[in-house]
């Protein structure tokens, strides 16, 4: 019996309800015996009561991403899906994953930590900034900014979601994504929006937000998003399937953005489009996941 964990606490707790009913149709479709879960406030032990052999995590941001869940499940002795206790917890922070891909020379843009009420470092790379929780995962309490009086209150609203925030150099570019499945990088997807940057409205709502794939790059330049991704994703002991996104800038020039170790599984999420464009269908996908 397969629990799909879904829903959650965090603020991307939407999008994984939607993600956990297309795993469970997908699943259901397949003759697999599952339920959902859906984790809301503390009704967690509730799981506890249920039997079930291994568990989908179908859990974005803060309690699914953060390695909380997978301590749980693995105190317990029931398998689950995607990355273990230790990589969840490095994934998430964007900080530290940054850390640790600088450690081993891949593509970052250069950042500071701002850490709520202690005095901010210098910054000394050049206007335009971007101001991110470390925690927060689909572009959310993300701003840009291009005065330096508009840090304080970009600063502040990071702040609302984690006590500490990266301030980065924003990179002006087209965005990439790179899917990993079992060891592998899938094809690689480009996001073209109809206007600003790939904000939470680009992602789930908006219509006009195009995927491209093929996407555009020649091939020399596809295998090596493809390598450094793969790079990316193994440094950090996440294992099994996750997303790696990436800005080329006006020179075609890499950087990492940040790592999913539960990306979406909704009809607009990337995952899905980079199985379709390797020639796997959703239910494949689902499987692949779940026996990775």
């Amino acid at each position: 019996m397969i629990a799909i964990l879904m829903g959650g606490n965090s603020a991307e707790r939407q999008i994984s309800l939607d993600s956990g009913e297309a795993v469970f149709r997908s699943l259901k479709n397949q003759g697999i015996d599952c339920f959902k879960f859906d984790w809301f406030e503390d009704n967690l032990p509730t799981l506890w009561t249920q039997k079930f052999d291994q568990a989908f995590i179908a859990l974005h941001g803060r309690g699914g991403e953060d390695g909380f869940i997978q301590q749980q499940l693995q105190q317990r002795n029931i398998a689950y899906t995607g990355a273990g206790v230790t990589a969840s917890k490095k994934c998430i922070n964007k900080a530290v994953s940054k850390d640790i891909w600088a450690a081993n020379n891949l593509p970052i843009c250069p950042a500071v930590l701002a850490e709520k009420g202690e005095p901010l470092a210098e910054i000394k790379f050049d206007l335009p900034w971007a101001v991110k929780p470390i925690l927060e995962g689909s572009s959310i309490g993300i701003s840009k900014v291009e005065n330096a009086s508009e840090l304080p209150a970009a600063l502040d609203l990071a702040w609302k979601y984690d006590s500490q925030a990266l301030v980065e150099k924003w990179i002006e570019g087209d965005e990439y994504t790179v899917s990993i499945l079992n060891g592998k990088a899938l094809p690689v997807i480009k996001i073209v929006v109809d206007k600003g940057f790939y904000d939470y409205h680009a992602k789930y709502h908006s219509d006009k937000t195009q995927y491209l794939h093929p996407c555009g790059l020649p091939a020399a330049g596809e295998k090596q998003l493809q390598n450094i991704a793969l790079k990316a994703f193994n440094l950090t002991g996440a294992k099994t399937w996750g997303r790696v996104d990436f800005i080329l800038d006006e020179q075609q020039a890499p950087y990492l953005i940040e790592i999913n170790t539960v990306p979406g599984l909704t009809s607009h999420s990337l995952v899905p489009m980079a199985a379709t464009a390797a020639g796997m269908s959703f239910d494949e996908l689902i499987l692949a996941i779940l026996n990775g």
